[in-house]
């Protein structure tokens, strides 16, 4: 659409100045316009943080970039109740909608005005659109959010790395220099939740890879499952790697038996030779160092894939009949 064109990607503006021009709420993190065909969608770690949770704009995965960004709703568990910010969020290829995002970045000069840096034209993860997570709800217990999947369609700016101040009298920035992108100066290695996976429907025919994104979401969910009903705490590995300008996200980890597993929808050799290559570059920085490592699929693969997979020392698992077969592997493990 014509007004799509007007965005300036890297640029701040005001809300009042993009309410005025796009539409959207004044005051929601979510905000659908009436005016066009947009979901505006802004993140605020200062708003954030005061709710218990951070949106992550830097992360990447075997796909492409990620953004992952919470949902509206305070107060409780979030929910996608029809109408709401969320539900149209969710729903928003359905409506004809475009997902443009927003980062909160400093103040105009000499007020308490909030800047807003564009960052781009986004649209839910057809293959992982939300998962659910449970942060602190303030009272000493837990609440559930929803965590959308965000990829972008197109070019995207780099995330706000500093405050942003512009001179007095400007409603955004005319001009600003060019930033440096967020390099990580260090590795660090975390142990996070893995997200339980969601799908949304989709209003276009799936692709291949979307069909293998969803299938590897619903395995790693079965899979996770299957572990914890045994007892077994099952985490994933957020690795930052020196040089690189985002983490980098493993599928599961078991703890309890100390197993990195890397997930696949497809068995076809292009995809086991991914797996073997992500396991082997994960371990070299995961901390606490898995002993075991292994390839998990929703079928067997051939014969020679097994036999390759085998001849790196690396394990297999995979889904027969609803049953693990390969499984339980490492150390510690018990037989059922």
């Amino acid at each position: 659409m014509t007004e799509d064109k007007e965005f300036e990607l890297g640029r701040y503006y005001t809300r009042a100045e993009l309410v005025a021009t796009w539409g959207g709420s004044k005051q929601s993190g979510i905000a659908p316009s009436a005016k066009t065909k947009n979901v505006l969608v802004y993140t605020d770690p200062e708003v954030g943080e005061k709710h218990g949770y951070h949106d992550t704009l830097n992360l990447r995965d075997d796909y492409g970039p990620l953004v992952w960004y919470t949902g509206a709703g305070d107060d409780g568990d979030q929910h996608f109740a029809k109408g709401s910010d969320n539900y149209r969020l969710l729903h928003h290829k359905e409506q004809g909608r475009t997902i443009r995002l927003f980062q909160a970045a400093g103040r105009v000069k000499g007020t308490d005005t909030k800047l807003h840096k564009y960052l781009g034209e986004y649209e839910l993860d057809e293959g992982r659109p939300y998962f659910e997570r449970l942060i602190p709800d303030g009272d000493g217990g837990k609440r559930t959010v929803m965590v959308f999947q965000l990829r972008p369609l197109g070019p995207v700016a780099d995330p706000a790395v500093e405050p942003v101040v512009i001179p007095p009298g400007q409603v955004y920035l005319d001009a600003h220099p060019e930033r440096e992108l967020r390099v990580l100066r260090e590795n660090t290695s975390r142990l996070v939740d893995p997200e339980r996976n969601a799908a949304a429907p989709i209003v276009r025919k799936p692709t291949g890879a979307v069909s293998a994104r969803r299938r590897e979401a619903d395995l790693t969910d079965r899979f996770r499952a299957h572990l914890e009903s045994h007892g077994n705490e099952v985490k994933r590995f957020e690795l930052g790697i020196e040089g690189l300008t985002s983490e980098l996200l493993t599928d599961l980890f078991d703890v309890t038996n100390k197993v990195l597993y890397e997930a696949k929808g497809r068995t076809d050799r292009n995809s086991i030779r991914l797996a073997i290559g992500q396991l082997f570059d994960y371990r070299r920085h995961a901390v606490p160092k898995p002993e075991s490592v292994a390839i998990l699929l929703p079928e067997a693969p051939n014969e020679d894939l097994r036999d390759l997979i085998a001849s790196v020392g690396i394990s297999l698992v995979y889904e027969e009949n609803g049953k693990f077969i390969g499984w339980p592997i490492g150390a510690g493990v018990r037989e059922d």
